[in-house]
């Protein structure tokens, strides 16, 4: 039951990790690094201009050690596939969580340590309601790829977190430390988002570990919570 509800709230969690604002359909981009850059900045284009992206020839067509391009690619195909299974378009979610693990395993087999590729492999294992040894090493791996990138950490924590109960405990201490780091370095509504999405057990775990920061530290914490409630 526990990891049932686990996973119920990590599914509910995963939009926000891959991007909050949908933008109009903007003219066709050849060049992917833009589109990652814009995406990285959690934006996020709509389904039809994320479709015809993908299925575009220059898409097709990239080398799989073109890291920033094909995660751009990534970038723009995770939310199509929550997308569908929030729907229940079982074929469409089937059909994009092939495509993302294909692209996966292609760039981990040029960069095997890119942490962002092992957290969306966490992702699928997630989607896919399976949370086991094999999950949370990829989650594992991606904490040990990059511990401190900031564009990383917001999108690790927020899916991390609900799941904090039935982590392996080294990586629960990693889940509770990076959460702390992002109220640290400026990232209060980051780690309020993720508060927010976690149920109460963890809510309170967390709070705990808030009241361990500095003043102004915890201040920014409770501004940023008041903020996202009103």
């Amino acid at each position: 039951m526990v990891v049932g509800r686990a996973l119920t709230l990590a599914v509910g969690c995963l939009g926000l990790v891959w991007g909050f604002f949908v933008l109009p359909r903007s003219e066709a981009a050849d060049d992917f690094r833009d589109i990652e850059s814009r995406l990285l900045r959690l934006e996020r284009f709509n389904r039809t201009a994320s479709t015809q992206t993908l299925e575009s020839r220059a898409a097709q067509s990239l080398s799989a050690c073109d890291t920033h391009s094909q995660r751009a690619m990534l970038l723009m195909e995770m939310p199509l596939a929550e997308a569908a299974l929030r729907a229940g378009f079982t074929k469409e979610f089937d059909r994009h969580v092939r495509s993302l693990e294909a692209r996966s395993r292609l760039i981990l087999s040029c960069t095997p340590r890119d942490s962002f590729v092992w957290l969306l492999v966490f992702n699928l294992e997630v989607l896919h309601g399976l949370l086991n040894e094999r999950s949370f090493d990829a989650l594992s791996m991606s904490y040990e790829a990059s511990p401190n990138e900031a564009w990383i950490s917001i999108r690790r924590t927020v899916v991390a977190t609900p799941l904090l109960h039935i982590a392996p405990e080294p990586l629960r201490l990693k889940i509770i430390s990076e959460f702390q780091q992002l109220i640290r370095h400026g990232f209060a509504d980051s780690a309020a988002r993720s508060y927010l999405a976690a149920p109460q057990s963890i809510r309170s775990l967390l709070l705990t570990q808030v009241e361990l920061l500095n003043s102004p530290q915890q201040k920014s914490f409770s501004d940023a919570l008041q903020k996202l409630r009103s």
